[in-house]
């Protein structure tokens, strides 16, 4: 409680100074005012606190030295009445309490055009470097491919699995790795007031793979006294403001689980720029909290506990992209010449920055950057802030340049399949062998999967769509193998001499190419190549030898870099 307390206390520092000064001046009076002023403290000390234990206001210079003259202008008048002290009206305005208001007005407007300016703090403030290009998606990357929608449909038609489910809703959606698979997870929450009043304490959470369209959602009980819809100091962010005042609340606590399965709760906090509530990127914290206990212990983020993947929120993540794009060159900038300036897009599945998971392990937060020009549609690159340390890459390289946006790539889906009205969810654009590819959830009405779309970032009538990840990956890798204006379909694979005996060839004839594909005897693998990089392969038949050197990957379909087809080179 002792945060509390605090923040309720510093309200009446300026109260204070004016009543020293009315005692100074009216010594005749001094006890009076005295008395009267405890009082004044004693009924505004109760009020103030009970509206701080409800707003938990942080203890920064902007929200005490507002508070301050909130309350000065509230009891001051108050205090000088009841003393019976007796103004000039002719000089009140050169009176001491007159200047000590004048100068917390000028104290105000000072705060407050120091807080304008200090977005450049801000923008410094943000950990970030610039890369050309992600690494390559092969086989073993498997993006999350639920989209959240989907997730919370399933989960909440599992609710009845919770023991008094009357009491409860289903809370915030978590993403993160879970006994090596990555997860949603949600705790239930209250429904209302009452049904805490009553409950006492939640039932435990909700897990569901975000990698596997069918699985189903997991309960698993764990009571929970602490909670994001709990009331009074069993409010999770009120017993951490309980604890730690002076940080800056990001967001809603979210829920993240150890190795034992044990829920906790975590909030990200924040130090501010000096002077203003604007956030000090330098100085994040995470705040963990035991469910059970109430237990509160902070970390530095990129110190959290392991099983901790999102020390930085979602929301927080979505400032530092806005910081970054709009600011790069100051605030004259931003609003004058906005000279690489860059928008972050608002499709996200959590306050416009959707998780994904590197091939690292590690949690990223993607946003797609546009221009702040209207009416274009085309990305000028992208960010991955890294959950844990908030560290920000922006890639920009050649291979993105002019690409559509995550907004042109969900209008794809949606002009798809207009009659049954499926919409495109969870834009997340990977490199495919060298490619922009965004891949796209796509979902009915009522937020059920549907298919995946893969469409090439740069060319808006380039799209596959299958059931299931694996699948549509290898069908978009074939479409970029046949397409003959595709020089990097086999970019990261290395290339490799292949041989064997024909054992079956089907030819594909557009009007823009001509592609044969075939198998070898005892290969699964299928082999493409462009009629235009090997001629002869037009006349490739069942039994004849070949000789090639092919850029393959496990699992996958393979590309004919050159080929020699014996029974034609006789």
């Amino acid at each position: 409680m002792t945060g509390i307390f605090l923040a309720a206390l510093f309200p009446f520092l300026l109260f204070l100074l004016l009543t020293i000064i009315a005692a100074l001046q009216n010594k005749n009076k001094a006890k009076g005012i005295i008395q009267g002023a405890f009082g004044l403290f004693i009924i505004g000390y109760i009020i103030v606190l009970i509206i701080t234990y409800i707003w938990m206001p942080a203890i920064t210079v902007p929200n005490m030295l507002l508070m301050n003259a909130v309350v000065a202008i509230i009891l001051a008048p108050a205090m000088y009445v009841g003393a019976g002290t007796v103004f000039n009206k002719k000089t009140i305005h050169k009176s001491t309490p007159a200047i000590v208001f004048f100068i917390t007005a000028l104290a105000i407007a000072a705060i407050f055009v120091i807080g304008i300016f200090s977005v450049n703090q801000t923008y410094d403030s943000i950990s970030k470097q610039e890369a050309g290009e992600a690494k390559p998606l092969n086989e073993e990357n498997t993006p999350i491919s639920v989209a959240p929608e989907s997730a919370r449909n399933k989960v909440q038609k599992s609710m009845s699995v919770v023991p008094n489910t009357q009491f409860y809703d289903l809370g915030k959606l978590q993403v993160q790795e879970v006994n090596n698979e990555i997860s949603y997870v949600a705790p239930v929450e209250f429904t209302s007031f009452w049904r805490y009043f009553r409950g006492k304490e939640t039932e435990g959470y909700f897990t569901i793979p975000a990698t596997n369209i069918n699985a189903q959602p997991e309960f698993v009980e764990s009571k929970m006294r602490y909670t994001n819809s709990s009331y009074f100091n069993h409010n999770v962010q009120r017993q951490v403001y309980m604890e730690l005042p002076y940080y800056i609340q990001s967001g809603e606590a979210q829920i993240e689980v150890d190795d034992d399965g044990k829920p906790w709760y975590v909030q990200t906090i924040y130090k501010p720029v000096l002077l203003t509530n604007r956030p000090d990127l330098e100085k994040v914290k995470v705040a963990v909290v035991d469910p059970v206990s109430g237990e509160v212990k902070a970390y530095e983020a990129s110190e959290a506990p392991d099983f901790i993947e999102g020390s930085i929120s979602s929301e927080l993540a979505t400032v530092e992209n806005e910081y970054f794009g709009k600011y790069v060159h100051g605030l004259f900038n931003s609003i004058f010449g906005k000279k690489d300036v860059k928008i972050p897009n608002e499709s996200g599945t959590e306050s416009s920055v959707t998780p994904i998971f590197g091939d690292d392990g590690d949690m990223y937060y993607f946003t797609d950057m546009a221009s702040p020009k209207e009416n274009i549609d085309s990305a000028l690159g992208y960010t991955l802030i890294d959950a844990r340390t908030g560290e920000l890459t922006y890639y920009n390289g050649k291979q993105n340049s002019g690409i559509m946006d995550s907004k042109g790539a969900r209008q794809i889906v949606n002009k798809q399949f207009p009659e049954k009205n499926w919409t495109g969810s969870m834009p997340v654009l990977y490199n495919v062998d060298g490619h922009p590819t965004w891949i796209v959830n796509v979902l009915d009405p009522n937020g059920l999967f549907k298919r995946y779309a893969y469409i090439k970032a740069n060319d808006s009538d380039f799209a596959v769509f299958g059931e299931t990840a694996k699948e549509t990956l290898t069908a978009y890798r074939l479409q970029l193998a046949q397409d003959p204006s595709n020089v990097q379909g086999g970019e990261g694979v290395e290339m490799t001499s292949k041989g064997g005996v024909v054992n079956r060839v089907l030819v594909t004839s557009t009007d823009s190419r001509q592609v044969v594909q075939f198998i070898l005897e005892g290969d699964t693998t299928i082999y493409t190549v462009n009629v235009s990089k090997a001629p002869l392969a037009i006349f490739l038949r069942e039994g004849d030898h070949v000789q090639m050197q092919v850029k393959v990957r496990e699992n996958g379909p393979a590309t004919v870099e050159e080929m020699i087809v014996e029974e034609l080179n006789k």
